[in-house]
Order: structure tokens, then sequence, then C-alpha cells
């Protein structure tokens, strides 16, 4: 281990709040496309790819000119005001996904607690609240107070107790486990086409189509 690898390990186990468990003693410093390069100039090629972030590799010209020329103009302005290219971007991935509306997040977890908010906001704006929500075991939704209530594995959520009320697991790919407890008490259900932090699971496209099927049922 080279001695900028062990400072930096001293650092971040003396300061660092860790909430990924053992890691891999590796610190990068620079990439370039799906390339890494570590402190002791050792070259890896990246499989992760930011658990599933880098989409475009590292130090992709366009994205690095983009986000310099933004930097260069404006950082951040609050949503308390209109910004073009939000708007812009709200706009193209209304066009690609088929819906209205967009809700800019910065994390899965985040994403997924806007969902259960809105399920529940909705039927109590119609005037017949709902609050169940129903997710599969095994699952994975976050690390949030509620994210972590619908992941199906109680690794994550048993030292976090109690837990916030409402939330269901049923075994994954079990249809009829699914009708049974997707009833009219429920404002949604969660799920993974394909699970990925207990395994490679798919769903099985009988259990994909009768979870929209009970959906549009209740």
């Amino acid at each position: 281990m080279d001695a900028k690898l062990q400072e930096i390990i001293g650092l971040d186990e003396a300061h660092f709040m860790n909430t990924f468990g053992k890691r891999t003693p590796v610190s990068f410093v620079s990439g370039q496309g799906s390339t890494l390069t570590d402190t002791a100039g050792k070259t890896y090629l990246d499989l992760i790819g930011g658990i599933a972030v880098n989409v475009l590799g590292h130090a992709h010209p366009r994205l690095v000119r983009a986000i310099s020329e933004q930097a260069a103009r404006l950082i951040h302005c609050s949503n308390l005001y209109y910004i073009e290219n939000q708007a812009r971007l709200a706009a193209r991935l209304a066009a690609i996904s088929g819906l209205d509306r967009v809700f800019f997040s910065n994390s899965g977890a985040e994403a997924n607690e806007a969902a259960f908010k809105l399920a529940r906001g909705y039927f109590h704006k119609k005037g017949t609240p709902r609050a169940k929500i129903v997710s599969a075991t095994q699952s994975f939704h976050g690390r949030t107070m509620a994210t972590v209530t619908a992941t199906g594995q109680s690794r994550f959520s048993a030292p976090f107790g109690p837990l916030p009320p409402g939330f269901v697991h049923v075994p994954f790919n079990d249809v009829e486990a699914l009708r049974a407890e997707v009833d009219t008490d429920t404002c949604a259900v969660v799920m993974e086409l394909i699970q990925g932090e207990s395994g490679i699971w798919p769903a099985t496209p009988a259990y994909a189509e009768a979870v929209a099927a009970r959906c549009r049922e209740t």
C-alpha cells in the first residue's frame, strides 16, 4: 500500500461516517472512459460505473465542457426561480417517457420518498385516504426511514425501529400473495423489475403483469 493511500484511509477512518461497510483499499485519482487510475498509478477497468451513474464514462469531453461552461455562468439559484435548462430537460424527459411532469431528485431513496408521498397525497386529495405501500421480500429501496422500511430485508431496518407504519412485504414473484395483499387500502406497489441488492433476481413476466393488473383493479 502506497503512502498516499495510507494517508487517505487514515483520514477517512478517523472522520468519515462510512455507510458501505468494509471497502476495497484503493483510491482513484483519475479516469478516462472506462479506465481508472489509482494513487499508485495502477489502472483498472471500471465495471461499476459509480453504481449505474457514470454511463458516459469518466472525463467525457462533452460532459466536461458542459459542466465547466455552466459553472462559469451559474451554480445554483434555487427552485424559487425559473431555471431554463431545468425546464428544457424536464420537457425532453416528459416527451421520452410519455408522462407529463418530472420530479428531479438527488438519489433513488429521495425519488422513492417522493413517490410514497405522492401516492398517499393523491388519495388524501380525492377524499379516500389510503396508506398501505406494498413491496417485495429481498428488495432494496433506500436507506431513509421510509425507504428502509419498504426494503424487504430486515438486516437493513432492524436497528432503526420503531419503523413507519403502513408498509407490507410479499414474497417476490408470488402472484397470489401479491393479489391477496394489494387491496382498497393500498396506495402504491413499489417493485424492482430486477432485484440487485440480494443477488440478481428478475421479476417473471407473469408477476410484473399481475402487479400492473392488480393496481388497475384496486
